[in-house]
């Protein structure tokens, strides 16, 4: 199996040169990005420009996303909220922006954790889904003020005994989306209004539905930043999505950004294998590539994160790194090798690829940042050292877009 990984990580593009603005390399492979950003304030009524970002509990908890998403929306004005997974499809699920809610009477599937168990209904790009169980089974979404939107976007698995939706905006009845077709296939259907609307709710006709996603966008300009996370995960359970329901969601959703922010989980595994890893890294751009018709795509890598598990010290060749002494009262905090690992191969597949490529640890201050980022007198990070809280993730969506508009300058 080893031997396999190790050919096909052999298969990759010629090396070349990477430019670099802050910790932004390769920005010219972001220039149709740029240029779709660089119009979004005076698109009225023309669709958002739409970033759609994959990844771990970095990007579920939206901390760091919602704090992007402010900060555009608020220089280019608001496309609506975006891709969510359906209804509210895990215990403590965050929703900034937007309310979701759903009654009893659905089954979830996802592509880890607690119900990611056999047999897998056949998911996409949320990384989650909802199985109608009864008629009627019901969810819903109310969004806050400035994020109204009017379009309606609802992704399920069609098929001969599927049936439909009822859709509903602001309690009116708008008809239905059906998802009635000869076979088994991935469906998506949109329901336009005439003006803004803040709340859409959908009840299922009958049992056995899997609804995949829903979106909810304002098609006057500006800027729609979709977070779809899955907390605990790595690349390798991104990749038990279906491939026909991804593509099928990259067709309704049209992002003009791809952004994959995985690593974290991948540097905290208790044994770390650079080859697996690297292998899953470049399979996953590919398809993505191939599925998105090549949509520019920016690789985020793991934020500085530490731990004091003495387990971790070994997770992977090379030293763990020391961020400061233990006591007799608690361990000593460290970063584990592995992390190092999975950034050295990020950058290096994103510039053999050609991707954008943000040095997320180096924008934090680098190695041991997180230890002033939790410690500080007003923290920007929770005491795990691993997660941001409010405050921090705007900090890092406004490094990030500082960085991107550097980026910009050097594109052009």
């Amino acid at each position: 199996m080893k031997l396999a990984m190790a050919a096909l990580v052999a298969l990759a593009l010629p090396v070349t040169a990477a430019t670099c603005s802050g910790a932004i390399r390769n920005p010219e492979a972001l220039r149709p990005w740029f240029a779709a950003l660089a119009g979004a304030r005076d698109a009225r009524g023309k669709p958002p420009v739409h970033i759609l970002q994959i990844g771990d509990s970095h990007t579920a908890g939206d901390n760091v996303t919602g704090g992007w998403r402010a900060l555009l929306q608020q220089k280019y004005g608001s496309g609506g909220r975006g891709i969510l997974p359906p209804g509210r499809p895990y215990d403590g699920y965050i929703t900034q922006g937007v309310t979701a809610s759903m009654s009893s009477g659905w089954s979830i599937g996802a592509t880890f954790g607690k119900d990611a168990h056999e047999p897998r209904p056949r998911l996409g790009l949320s990384g989650f889904s909802l199985t109608s169980m009864v008629p009627g089974a019901s969810m819903a979404l109310r969004a806050e003020p400035g994020m109204a939107f009017d379009r309606f976007t609802l992704c399920a698995i069609g098929g001969p005994d599927q049936g439909g939706v009822a859709v509903r905006f602001d309690g009116v009845e708008q008809g239905r989306i059906d998802f009635t077709a000869p076979a088994e296939q991935p469906m998506c259907g949109t329901i336009r209004a005439d003006a803004a609307k803040s709340a859409v709710e959908i009840a299922a006709d009958r049992p056995g539905l899997t609804i995949t996603s829903w979106a909810v966008f304002r098609d006057d300009g500006g800027v729609a930043l979709s977070n779809l996370g899955v907390v605990g995960s790595q690349l390798a359970h991104f990749a038990r999505t279906d491939d026909a329901v991804v593509a099928e969601e990259l067709k309704a959703y049209r992002p003009d950004l791809i952004v994959l922010a995985f690593g974290t989980n991948e540097g905290f595994a208790p044994r770390f294998d650079a080859i697996a890893y690297e292998a899953v890294l470049r399979l996953q751009i590919a398809r993505l590539r191939r599925l998105s018709g090549d949509v520019p795509m920016l690789l985020l890598s793991a934020p500085d994160s530490l731990s004091r598990q003495p387990g971790l010290r070994a997770n992977a060749s090379g030293a763990a790194i020391e961020c400061e002494p233990g006591t007799a009262a608690r361990p000593a905090l460290f970063a584990p090798p592995a992390l190092a690992s999975v950034r050295a191969i990020q950058r290096r597949i994103a510039d053999e690829l050609g991707l954008g490529f943000w040095d997320w640890q180096a924008a934090m201050g680098g190695p041991c940042a997180a230890r002033g980022w939790v410690q500080r007198d007003t923290p920007l990070m929770r005491g795990d050292y691993v997660h941001f809280n409010k405050a921090g993730g705007l900090e890092i969506a406004e490094r990030l877009q500082a960085d991107l508009d550097g980026g910009a300058a050097l594109a052009e």
